[in-house]
Parts: structure tokens; C-alpha cells; sequence
């Protein structure tokens, strides 16, 4: 990936103005996370981006970073930067769905954009301008921070044949995935990363996601439920975001802004290579282990897929900042499908079937 490199140089060039401008103020920020310490790879992209501030501003700039809990719940992290408890933090966005669907454009849509995808829309597609004239009415504005890249479909207890299986299923699920699967009789539950593994371990829930590999196997999910299936069709290129309370931006120097914007892009990076390194060893322990690694079938595939699209609609009809960031966002989807399809998915079908004959 070629655009580290230039981050790389851009940020180099940024601490020059530092060392130059003995008055650049003294500035303590704190940064909430919605995850706990234990995953160093998605908490870790936090504690990455404040260690590049301090070092970019000369150590005059300092973020300190809290893991969920330690100063508000994982799931409330928006909230309290909203409100000024703390000037930023690092969340997924579609966390707040609640408070209204538009959020989940953010972080993930189900059966939306990949990585690269998200990526172009975000930066070159309009979706940094819509979002944040969204977030205007949270008091907050955002950077895109960290990716996971694809995500895995999850946890079960039990084989997912049919659409029907889906019936009763109580799944912990984050965003608006969880309103997709209760169109299929699914009963989502939304839980913070650190509370998944005692419900999944009483029986609160049946089933559940989080990321992929790496995490799932440090979160013990393979210890309770033997079926991991994929892909996460609700999360093909999750991003996460960090939120910062408009009035601490306001409030910064033009060079501090700066080192926010270079600091973020460089988590990015960070973030995603950290895991697409780690989830290979990862899901080979696992199924080494005897997780049962298996792909959704066709037909519920098919099913989510149309239960997606009926809920857009609706939501659309009913949610005119919905809509307005959906009808712009699908369109962008569109076309970037179609040139994946003649590019990047080519290349890696072929890729795929000289790894199944083993030829690599």
C-alpha cells in the first residue's frame, strides 16, 4: 500500500512547524474506547494514533487513552464526547443506530463496500462531507481511524442450514445488521466486546460476532460455540471512527488539526495490516482446535440479502437523512462493484483457486 508511504513523509514534514513555534500551547486530551485493553489490535489502533500525536507535536500534544468502562461504557463513548466528559473517542459508529440509523453508514452497511471501497467514499466520494454534516447535530465531528477489514459471519451453537434456522436465534450483532436478521425471526442483542463471552457462556445468547480470527480467539468464543461461519455479509470492510467534540476542535491550533488528520491516516493503515497479518495463524488455530469453519449457505445468503434490501426501503421511506446519505452511498456502491468485478475480483478468484489446489 503506497499511501503510507506518503503519510509517512507528510507527517515528518509536519514536525518541523513544531520544533519552530516555541508558543504552540500545552494541550491534555482524553480519548474513550468502546473496546476493552485486551484486544491490543483494534484498542491498540488508539493507543497508536496517541503516541503518533505526542510524537508529531514535540510531546505537546497528549492524548491519554481509556479502555471501555474505565470512564463510560463502551457503548455510550459517543455520548460522552458529545456532551464534553471527554474531547474524542474510538467507536464504531454503527453502535448508535438507535439514535438513528444514518450512524451505520460509518462503519458498515450490510452487503455494502469493502475495505477500498469504504475508503473511496470516505475520502473521494463524498462520505466524509455527508457524515459530518450529520454529525453537526451531535456536537461531534469524525475521522475515519481504524478498518478491520472483512469480517467473519460468527459464532453459533448450532448449524445454520436454512433461513429457518434463523428463527428464534438470539445473536449478539452490532449495527443495523441486527434489524436485517430480525426480519428472519432473529432476535438481536447489541453487547459491548467485553460482555460477549458470559452471555454467550449462560446461554443469554445463542450466537455471536465480533471481528474475525484474532479477536475471536482471544475473546475464547471457539470454547463455547463450535460453528464459525462466513463471511459477514454485514461487514465487508468495517471502519471505525473517532469522534472529536466540535468545541476541542474548534479550539485547536491549525497545526494540531493537522497532526489529527496525518495521525488518523496513518492508524488506518496500521490497523488493517495489523490484522490482515494476524487472522491467517489466528482462524488456522482455530479450526486446528476443531472449530467447524463453514460458509453461509446460498439460500440464507440470499434471504439476508433481500431482507437488506426491504429494510433500506423502508428505513429510506421513513428517515430523510437516511435517505439522503443511502441514495448517494448505492450509487456509489453500484459502480464500484461493477469495477471490481472486472479488476480486483478476477485477480483474486484466480488467486483463490491455485491456493485450493495448492499451488501456492
Amino acid at each position: 500500500m503506497l499511501r503510507g508511504a506518503g503519510v509517512a513523509a507528510a507527517t515528518a514534514a509536519l514536525a518541523a512547524p513544531a520544533l519552530a513555534d516555541s508558543n504552540l500551547p500545552e494541550v491534555k486530551w482524553r480519548l474513550t474506547s468502546s473496546f476493552p485493553k485486551s484486544l491490543d489490535a483494534i484498542y491498540g489502533a488508539a493507543e497508536y494514533f496517541a503516541k503518533r500525536v505526542s510524537i508529531l507535536s514535540e510531546g505537546k500534544f497528549q492524548i491519554r487513552v481509556f479502555a471501555a468502562g474505565e470512564i463510560v461504557p463502551g457503548l455510550q463513548a459517543l455520548d460522552a464526547v458529545q456532551n464534553g466528559t471527554v474531547e474524542c473517542c474510538h467507536t464504531a459508529a454503527y453502535y448508535y443506530v438507535g439514535k438513528d440509523p444514518t450512524f451505520a453508514f460509518d462503519t458498515a452497511m450490510p452487503f455494502g463496500l469493502n475495505t477500498r471501497q469504504q475508503n473511496a467514499w470516505v475520502y473521494h466520494g463524498g462520505g466524509l462531507e455527508l457524515m459530518r454534516e450529520f454529525y453537526q447535530s451531535y456536537n461531534v465531528t469524525s475521522f475515519l481511524f481504524s478498518h478491520t477489514g472483512a469480517q467473519m459471519g460468527g459464532w453459533y451453537r448450532k448449524e445454520i442450514k436454512t433461513p429457518e434456522d434463523l428463527q428464534g436465534l438470539k445473536m449478539r450483532i452490532g449495527g443495523f445488521a441486527g434489524q436485517v436478521l430480525a426480519k428472519l425471526g432473529a432476535v438481536p442483542q447489541q453487547i459491548a466486546g467485553g460482555d460477549i463471552y458470559p452471555a454467550l457462556e449462560k446461554g443469554t445468547i445463542d450466537a455471536a460476532e465480533w471481528v474475525g480470527p484474532y479477536d475471536d480467539q482471544k475473546l475464547g468464543f471457539n470454547k463455547i460455540a463450535p460453528y464459525y461461519y462466513y463471511p459477514g455479509w454485514w461487514e465487508g470492510g468495517a471502519a471505525l471512527s473517532l469522534y472529536v467534540n466540535l468545541k476541542a476542535w474548534e479550539g485547536l491550533p491549525e497545526l494540531y488539526k493537522q497532526i489529527i488528520q496525518s495521525a488518523t491516516a496513518e492508524t488506518l493503515d496500521w490497523s488493517l495490516a495489523k490484522y490482515d497479518t494476524s487472522n491467517p495463524k489466528a482462524l488456522r488455530e482455530l479450526v486446528a482446535g476443531g472449530t467447524k469453519l463453514q460458509p453461509f449457505p446460498p439460500a440464507v445468503m440470499e434471504a439476508c440479502f433481500n431482507a437488506a434490501n426491504q429494510l433500506y426501503a423502508e428505513t429510506s421511506a421513513a428517515n430523510p437523512r437516511f435517505k439522503k446519505v443511502f441514495d448517494q452511498w448505492s450509487a456509489f456502491r453500484r459502480e464500484q462493484v461493477l469495477w471490481f468485478r472486472v479488476s480486483e475480483q478476477t485477480f483474486d478468484n484466480f488467486m483463490a483457486r491455485q491456493s485450493a489446489q495448492s499451488r501456492l
